[in-house]
């Protein structure tokens, strides 16, 4: 039995398969203009439409088309009221046609609950799927700290911590910018981060759960200026994001003793986060699997069609 996922964020196109213990996810980024900061919904919309036949193209050369008992789709990025984008309609379009020709039940699910879905199947921890725990979402567009629940063979995600601002992944998107670095910059900031040797950092004040980074972008910008080295700028950047997220996840876990802690999202793979929390043991997706990806909305599509 193999279930279909289909997931168009706003930076990724991708659609994956799953069998109950295996599979495979295609994604492509989607085309941003050097020093632009992103792209607009119906340019990120267009992008999806022109991606989705090459990928699927590639996915489903090797499926039987009878073998798959189900698809699923991310329809917002966030399963709470009012969470909406536009370019989340390409995968239900096609999500919606693949459903209707082969007679196969179709399941929505969002973007944040894929996430959570991708980052324990690839941590090899399946069994937190039924069981509290607490869950970074780090990306270009969010920072949020969650509280996980089960929710029948789904999860419910519930915000108790994050940014009040800017995200992560934007102050992260933002000091590629000045360092005159591709879209999305997160992955050369990390390898242009391993070039320096500097470690001091900004302090970003987190009394309890959540914190600002809006300081951090006038800091970083400072930092820059002063020092005139994008390898140096780079690291103190990712420095004042990951003090950040190791102290608020340090709060959390006082406040909610003996729950794991699970990383996913874009900036989760980042190297340089992963060592800095490393003292608290938490669960990392393996890489490919914490940007964004169709992979968990097959995952949770195979759960839900079990049930």
């Amino acid at each position: 039995m193999i279930t279909i996922g289909f997931d168009t964020s706003n930076y990724t196109t991708s659609i994956a398969c799953f069998d109950g213990i295996d599979g495979k996810n295609c994604s492509q980024l989607l085309p941003v203009r050097q020093g632009q900061l992103g792209l607009r919904q119906s340019d990120a919309l267009f992008a999806h439409i022109k991606s989705l036949p090459v990928l699927s193209g590639r996915l489903f050369s090797d499926i039987d088309a009878g073998s798959i008992a189900g698809v699923a789709v991310s329809t917002r990025p966030r399963a709470v009221e009012g969470s909406y984008m536009p370019c989340f309609l390409a995968g239900i379009s096609q999500a919606s046609l693949l459903s209707d020709a082969l007679h196969v039940p179709l399941f929505e699910v969002s973007h944040q609950q894929g996430h959570v879905a991708a980052a324990l199947w690839s941590a090899n921890r399946m069994d937190l799927m039924d069981q509290p725990h607490l869950a970074w979402h780090l990306s270009g567009g969010t920072t949020e700290l969650l509280l996980i629940e089960p929710d029948g063979k789904n999860v419910k995600a519930t915000k108790i911590g994050g940014t009040t601002d800017i995200s992560a992944g934007q102050l992260i998107d933002r000091t590629g910018q000045l360092l005159d670095l591709p879209f999305p910059s997160g992955k050369h900031i990390d390898a242009l981060s391993k070039e320096g040797r500097d470690k001091s950092l900004f302090k970003v004040k987190c009394p309890e759960l959540e914190f600002s980074l809006s300081g951090v972008q006038n800091k970083v910008e400072q930092y820059h200026k002063e020092k005139s080295d994008p390898a140096e700028t780079a690291g103190y950047a990712l420095r004042c994001v990951a003090y950040a997220v190791l102290t608020a996840t340090k709060n959390a876990q006082r406040m909610y003793p003996g729950l794991e802690v699970v990383f996913s999202g874009g900036v989760a793979s980042n190297s340089l986060l992963r060592r800095v929390l490393e003292p608290i043991h938490p669960v990392f997706a393996q890489p490919q699997y914490s940007t964004d990806n169709a992979m968990g909305v097959a995952i949770l599509a195979h759960r839900l069609l079990e049930a």
